[in-house]
């Protein structure tokens, strides 16, 4: 490891070598307060009783995955330095009105000292909004980060934002390489816990998703990553409680875009009722009901994205498709599919027809002239949240700027009538 990789990082003992360990700044590795330890990195509460090691040392259970921290070691730190000045946006696209206004404001509210919410409807384009924010930061040689929750979300940011900066881009998340100093980061919010004190701007997209959503350790992460004065913003598509009791307090600057960058409307779902689903999936069967209504889309040539809640059903439906439907490819994804980068991408490319998936690209991800059909909807794994992203996989291109979306549900919940009201009232708002 060269020492220009250490700085903004953070690291424990035992990472390091002597002498790097020797140039390194020091600080405690779990912290007492009122009595009670915290961990110095993700500042977890340490349970004395069942987190004490046979030698007597305390360690951090909650970031064991990133490695050990004990009471009898310290962490190891490198301060941040300012990266070379550099005008490093190359992308030649142009914002439409409703994107410049948010854009400008963002630019305007950050560098007046305040952190900001953008709330802007699946479409929108948030992704290209930012882009005037990233380089006023890299213009003056400062630090970028670009969080999420979601690995495909960051590998997606990744692949968009290498073709449009002209300057050195890491991308960290479980599964990357090691880091290589670059002045802009994508990265996965649990690598937030391997720099200290390293960023000017910290920008978290999808910040309603899981695991950042009431994580404190990640929160605790977001916080730590920021230089002392550092600017942080946040990018969804639905807001949260907490982030609404930040703008009703002063803390957040909100900003919202109620309209895509076509200026068409959100694709509102049709809901259909459909029965018998999971008895039939065991039976090796689908119901006729949808496999007329998957025939019938076929017929217009556009890729189909069909969710489903569990991960055995969706393979098990994958797997009755294919056969059914041998003239199709057809894949299936979810957390556990260990290509599942190239699956996707495969279905970007339309090597695949079909693509059965898990909420795991609810979000984050870009499939030009989709449709979606969402089984089990009323299924609880699918919240008013998680049906709005995975509608919001439709309608996204200019040339195709609508689709068929369909809930297929075997009684409506509240979550799908939450998701409709609320796609509806983002079109109102727009004005659509």
């Amino acid at each position: 490891m060269k020492l220009e990789d250490c700085w903004g990082r953070l690291f424990i003992a035992g990472q390091l070598n002597s002498d790097l360990e020797a140039q390194a700044h020091k600080k405690p590795a779990l912290l007492t307060e009122k009595g009670r330890l915290f961990c110095g990195r993700c500042a977890s509460p340490i349970d004395k009783k069942e987190n004490r090691l046979p030698i007597g040392a305390y360690y951090c259970r909650t970031c064991l995955l990133l490695g050990r921290i004990r009471s009898d070691q310290d962490l190891y730190y490198f301060p941040q330095r300012d990266f070379p000045k550099k005008e490093a946006l190359i992308w030649q696209g142009q914002l439409t009105d409703w994107q410049q206004r948010v854009a400008d404001s963002l630019l305007a509210q950050v560098q007046a000292g305040r952190d900001c919410l953008v709330h802007a409807v699946t479409g929108a384009g948030k992704t290209e909004m930012i882009y005037p924010l990233l380089a006023s930061y890299l213009r003056k040689g400062q630090a970028v980060c670009l969080a999420s929750p979601r690995i495909d979300v960051c590998l997606e940011l990744h692949r968009r934002l290498v073709e449009d900066f002209n300057c050195p881009i890491s991308l960290l998340h479980g599964q990357s390489e090691a880091y290589s100093r670059s002045p802009l980061v994508i990265a996965t919010t649990h690598q937030l816990l391997k720099f200290y004190q390293a960023f000017d701007l910290l920008i978290i997209d999808e910040v309603d998703a899981f695991p950042y959503l009431d994580n404190a350790m990640l929160y605790q992460a977001v916080q730590e990553a920021s230089k002392k004065g550092g600017r942080k913003v946040f990018l969804t598509a639905t807001s949260t409680p907490e982030l609404n009791r930040q703008v009703e307090r002063g803390q957040l600057c909100r900003l919202s875009l109620p309209r895509r960058f076509h200026g068409n409307p959100l694709t509102l779902p049709s809901k259909v009722w459909l029965n018998k689903l999971a008895s039939q999936l065991k039976r090796g069967k689908v119901p006729r009901k949808l496999l007329s209504y998957i025939k019938k889309q076929r017929k217009t040539g556009f890729p189909l994205l069909i969710f489903m809640a569990e991960i055995e059903r969706g393979k098990r439906l994958a797997q009755i498709l294919q056969r059914l439907l041998s003239q199709e490819k057809i894949g299936f994804v979810s957390s556990k599919t260990e290509n599942r980068l190239d699956l996707v991408q495969d279905f970007r490319q339309k090597d695949l027809t079909i693509l059965v998936t898990t909420t795991i690209l609810e979000r984050g991800v870009t499939f030009p002239g989709l449709d979606v059909f969402v089984l089990e909807a009323h299924h609880h794994l699918f919240t008013a949240s998680a049906l709005i992203q995975i509608a919001g996989r439709v309608g996204r291109s200019k040339e195709r700027p609508s689709g068929q979306l369909i809930f297929f549900h075997e009684g409506s919940s509240l979550a799908i009538e939450e998701a409709i009201r609320e796609i509806k009232a983002m079109n109102e708002e727009a004005g659509l």
